[in-house]
């Protein structure tokens, strides 16, 4: 069997980034194996991810992590997941079970984040059945920029991302 194929419980390896400027906090699900591999965010290639707030901020598609980094913090936003542990197949949101959710409050209590916004559905079911409540701050719910998301176009997504620009 292929190792990317069993089902796994898996810690979240990749930290929160954000700094006190934050403004914008931007949740996924669960990091993609490319994203574990790679540790840092959307990581695989087909993901449209930074595509498309690159997009929206006007800038050039940054392509290192380093890169990815400066652009996220030129422009105020921090990123991290909901889901701090879970079980797992590959990098399938579907098969996601025995969920535990990240502690925001490393976040939000070291930034003035002013708006959160959910990558996909998956991200919003997790948020809302763990976090939600918890929190003062309402969060919106953006289209995936997973390549399993194929309905939407990139100029689409791009469209219906840029009310992230604050």
């Amino acid at each position: 069997m292929n190792r990317s194929a069993a089902t796994v419980t898996i810690n979240h390896p990749i930290p929160p980034l954000y700094d006190k400027n934050s403004k914008i906090l931007i949740l996924g699900s669960f990091p993609s194996v490319k994203s574990r591999e790679q540790a840092f965010f959307y990581g695989h290639p087909r993901n449209r991810f930074w595509r498309v707030v690159s997009a929206v901020f006007g800038c050039e598609l940054p392509v290192t992590i380093d890169e990815k980094k400066h652009f996220l913090h030129s422009n105020r936003i921090a990123l991290w997941d909901v889901i701090a542990s879970c079980e797992i197949t590959g990098s399938q949101d579907s098969s996601i079970k025995n969920a535990v959710p990240n502690d925001l409050s490393v976040i939000l209590n070291n930034a003035e984040i002013e708006k959160i916004f959910l990558n996909g559905k998956t991200a919003m079911k997790y948020f809302d059945k763990y976090i939600k409540n918890t929190l003062s701050t309402e969060a919106v719910c953006l289209p995936s920029t997973s390549p399993a998301n194929a309905a939407q176009t990139l100029d689409r997504l791009i469209e219906e991302w840029s009310v992230i620009r604050l």
